[in-house]
């Protein structure tokens, strides 16, 4: 008889825009659904702060499904909503609503996310357009575009921009943190920003150091990251160098191989001890078991 498949541990996440709606109905579906535990947050649909969410995200386990009712109550947008899946699916967790045929632990709803994502482009498209027209219709009329208290440089109106931006960062940071915040924690202060950066953007991410500090900076500011983050990396030899970076790229990766580990280190320029440019499986292992040797929390890599 064939073994029965590991049931997958559903994680449930509600919310409901005011404080006086309540999660009732939401928390019946999802225990009927199966969730171990639901997650519960209040906050309108626009909203880009949601921290229930962002930890409940930056806590997910490989192999678990984050659910939903409906996908409203977990996006404020499809491209927010392919993010957060996007995000799941590097973490190796999976992504279900309920009421909508979407779940990534299997090949129809993996197909209906695609769609989503055609839709998401066309989206972005037709407000870039309607944009461009808006604009186009004001200059015609001879109105400039723009918001009038900024152009005339009203304390009142420089401030509340001033505010609303920051919000708007706040919460980018907040959905974004899980994708980079655990990297610069394994990194950090071992590391200088610099090697941060580069294995960050090795996966595709776009930081400078001075962004990638300033975003530390502020999650530090509001004691969702640690202090030590931010102080001063200390000189290492080359040598000691290029082994806790080699370290931290095998940390930072949930299932990395040797020959992964040397791609990723030739994309970042990096050279091997010897000034080489190609970095084989044997030369990774080697920087890998002296990091053990030196008592760093390194996994065994093939």
């Amino acid at each position: 008889m064939a073994p029965s498949p590991t049931r997958q541990r559903l994680i449930g996440y509600a919310r409901v825009s005011t404080e006086e709606q309540a999660t009732d109905a939401q928390l019946d579906e999802l225990k009927a659904a199966g969730c171990e535990v639901i997650h519960q947050e209040h906050g309108s649909g626009a909203s880009r702060t949601r921290p229930v969410l962002s930890r409940l995200i930056r806590e997910i386990s490989r192999g678990e499904v984050l659910v939903v009712v409906r996908l409203d109550r977990l996006a404020r947008s499809v491209s927010h909503l392919l993010e957060v899946i996007e995000t799941l699916e590097e973490k190796g967790a999976h992504f279900k609503s309920l009421r909508d045929p979407i779940d990534t632990s299997t090949p129809q709803g993996m197909f209906s996310l695609q769609v989503l994502g055609a839709v998401a482009q066309l989206e972005r498209s037709l407000i870039s357009e309607r944009t461009k027209a808006g604009v186009k219709a004001a200059v015609a009329k001879g109105k400039r575009p723009g918001n009038p208290g900024l152009r005339e440089g009203r304390p009142e109106a420089i401030r509340k921009t001033a505010l609303a931006r920051d919000r708007v960062y706040m919460g980018d940071l907040l959905t974004a943190a899980n994708s980079f915040l655990p990297v610069v924690r394994q990194m950090r202060p071992d590391h200088s920003w610099r090697d941060v950066v580069q294995v960050l953007n090795a996966r595709g991410q776009r930081w400078t150091d001075q962004s990638l500090r300033r975003a530390i900076k502020r999650l530090v500011s509001e004691r969702m990251a640690e202090p030590e983050l931010l102080r001063k990396a200390g000189r290492r030899p080359p040598d000691d160098r290029i082994m806790t970076l080699v370290a931290g790229i095998a940390i930072s990766n949930p299932t990395p191989t040797l020959r992964e580990i040397g791609a990723q280190l030739e994309g970042m320029r990096e050279r091997t001890p010897r000034g080489g440019r190609e970095w084989k499986a044997s030369s990774v292992k080697f920087q890998l078991d002296r990091a053990r040797k030196m008592g760093l929390a390194v996994p065994e890599i093939q």
